[in-house]
């Protein structure tokens, strides 16, 4: 894959800095007990540690010294154990409340695992965390990771992958943690023909019909409201990333930041937790599989970025298509998967703060 100068910097700089997207302030790992708190833009009076995003009579507050020995960085080291889910409460001088979380949740045996929360608008909203989180496959997490994962509240799990996909690394979450599950019965094999196709452009083009009724049913699972949302595919990272990006086009968060929470899949996806041991021999005919062992183990291991030969993001690509099929995100929801004014309205209220 020829990947152009400038193209390789920006994706660099994607993976490198998720920071430079519009977000109020993160919070990243540092390590298994502590996370480090960037206030961003927030000039914060009041922090406080969080089991959930409201602020409340149970949170704990740091201690207003810590908040004053930040450097100019306005960095902040908070004790937060990897395997408890928190938010972090940022209170202003008005009373005001800022919420971030880790986006990246510190799984195990887990790949891509991520909030889609956080991210700020174009009309100065705050995408909600908790309500959404997106994946990889999931077939090998650990007793641990299942501890995390129950700590989030989930309602739903939507896998969009393929029936060859399931049969070798079926989901456990749900059954673990009593959540729905929801999948569609499709082959792979018409979609591993058009990624083999022509010259690696426009990949995405037409893929956005295959997953009608799984995208549908993500976004109605969301506006039903009972409980979060884990959606995934086998990466996380091509149909979890279409998903994410026209929810987060229609939610109105700018392109440029869409873009680059997209190509943070490259340095996020762990592969060797996507795929179980699995004789192929035992599936002859299973297209993923064939796939999978086309290459040798150590290239197993490596994600490719997501970028065409000729260095231009397939999302970006994707984006062009859809505005010109289907008016925009927007547009698609309505026309393609049956959304109604009321649904778009009711995502918009679901998700944004």
């Amino acid at each position: 894959m020829r990947i152009t100068l400038v193209t390789a910097l920006l994706l660099a700089t994607s993976v490198a800095s998720p920071a430079l997207g519009r977000e109020a302030a993160t919070l990243s790992r540092s390590d298994a007990a502590t996370v480090i708190l960037d206030r961003g833009d927030t000039n914060p009076v009041a922090i406080w540690i969080s089991q959930d995003n409201v602020l409340d009579t149970d949170d704990q507050r740091v201690g207003t010294d810590r908040i004053k020995e930040a450097g100019k960085d306005g960095k902040v080291t908070l004790a937060i154990p990897a395997n408890q889910r928190r938010y972090v409460l940022l209170q202003d001088v008005k009373g005001d409340v800022t919420v971030v979380a880790e986006r990246v949740l510190p799984l195990e045996q887990g790949s891509n695992f991520r909030d889609i929360g956080g991210y700020v608008t174009k009309d100065g909203r705050t995408v909600r965390w908790g309500k959404a989180f997106r994946s990889g496959a999931m077939p090998l997490l650990s007793e641990a990771d299942y501890s995390l994962i129950d700590q989030l509240g989930v309602g739903s799990v939507i896998d969009l992958r393929s029936l060859e996909e399931r049969e070798v690394a079926p989901d456990l979450v749900d059954d673990r943690t009593g959540a729905l599950f929801i999948s569609n019965d499709y082959s792979l094999k018409p979609l591993m023909a058009n990624f083999g196709k022509g010259n690696g452009e426009n990949v995405y083009q037409g893929m956005e019909k295959l997953l009608i009724p799984q995208l549908r049913a993500l976004y109605q699972r969301i506006n039903a409201n009972e409980g979060a949302v884990i959606y995934h595919c086998s990466a996380g990272q091509d149909r979890t990333g279409m998903a994410t990006a026209l929810l987060y086009d229609m939610l109105g968060v700018d392109r440029e930041t869409i873009l680059k929470d997209y190509h943070m899949s490259t340095a996020l996806r762990r592969p060797q937790w996507e795929m179980p041991e699995v004789d192929p021999a035992d599936h002859p005919n299973n297209p993923i599989l064939k796939y999978y062992f086309s290459k040798d183990e150590a290239q197993r291991k490596i994600a490719e970025p997501l970028y065409t030969r000729s260095g231009a993001s397939h999302l970006a690509q994707f984006f062009t298509y859809i505005d010109a099929q289907y008016g925009g995100s927007e547009g698609f929801m309505k026309k393609a998967l049956q959304l109604t004014d009321a649904d778009v309205g009711k995502l918009r209220a679901t998700m944004l703060r």
